[in-house]
């Protein structure tokens, strides 16, 4: 099994909304932001690549929307998709299993692209099976008003109507040595892959933790529906990951791309961070 570490851009989105209830004169020494509150973010995804499979977890936030939208959110960088993966030898044919954590457009984007007229949209790895959880797409079509302008019609109805969508209704390994474990703070039935990796789990942390900065447990995103679940979620999961000696996979963090946690009597918090490959290694 090989892991690539796939850079999809950049956005930027206020640290306020980042942080939830953490003041900013807190926040702000841990994660930088610009005279606009403006803190910048990975759009990092993760191809696993294990025998003939090709596995993406997650695909960005795509290029469909117009220019007037994607201003909303600043987007910079210079990886795309398409170009990380061709780095590494890959093209988006060549992807067997495309895991979508949730379908939030940072997470989902990348899913569908337009044909080549503009006259309407196809899948973005047509050769893929698409996994996702069943809570998580009926939570997605039939979406809160708080959440709705997450949820981008474009980005999740092709999928279905595809035939290639595969939704999971409980935990388990769907895939050979790739468990899917549910979490609902965030959002409701976000899946976050358990990979097993030479003998070590490494796991896509998605929105679950968004970057090292947000592991104390009180640092939560004002955008998590339920941040009392959020509470328990993280909980939960800092248990098995700390005995586990999990390496987590960030997605979100500009500036690590992994981390392993550590008990302290301050709390869980980073024992070390940086790239994958260090922490792999």
């Amino acid at each position: 099994m090989k892991l690539y570490p796939i850079e999809t851009g950049n956005l930027k989105l206020d640290g306020g909304a980042m942080f939830g209830v953490v003041p900013k004169v807190l926040w702000q020494k841990v994660y930088p932001c610009d005279q606009n509150n403006l803190c910048n973010w990975a759009m990092r995804c993760l191809l696993v690549v294990d025998g003939d499979r090709k596995i993406l977890i997650d695909n960005g936030i795509g290029n469909k929307q117009d220019e007037k939208w994607l201003s909303h959110y600043y987007l910079n960088g210079s990886a795309t998709l398409e170009s990380s993966l061709a780095a590494h030898g890959f093209a988006p044919e060549d992807i067997t299993d495309m895991i979508i954590t949730h379908m939030h457009f940072d997470h989902c984007g990348g899913s569908v692209k337009w044909n080549d007229d503009r006259s309407g949209y196809e899948l973005a790895f047509p050769n893929a099976t698409y996994w996702t959880s069943r809570q998580q797409f009926e939570w997605a079509t039939q979406p809160n008003r708080r959440e709705e302008a997450s949820y981008l019609k474009e980005n999740i109805l092709p999928i279905q109507e595809s035939g290639k969508l595969k939704l999971i209704e409980d935990e388990g390994e769907y895939i050979p040595n790739i468990v899917f474990k549910l979490y609902n703070g965030h959002t409701e039935g976000q899946l976050i892959p358990h990979i097993n990796y030479e003998g070590r789990t490494v796991v896509f942390m998605a929105d679950l933790m968004p970057s090292a900065s947000h592991v104390p447990m009180p640092w939560i995103m004002a955008y998590d529906t339920r941040p009392l679940e959020t509470l328990k979620d993280k909980e939960r999961f800092y248990k098995e990951a700390l005995e586990g000696d999990y390496i987590l996979f960030l997605e979100h963090d500009l500036y690590n791309e992994a981390c392993v946690l550590n008990d302290t009597p301050k709390g869980v918090r980073v024992l070390r961070s940086g790239k994958l490959s260090e922490l792999i290694g």
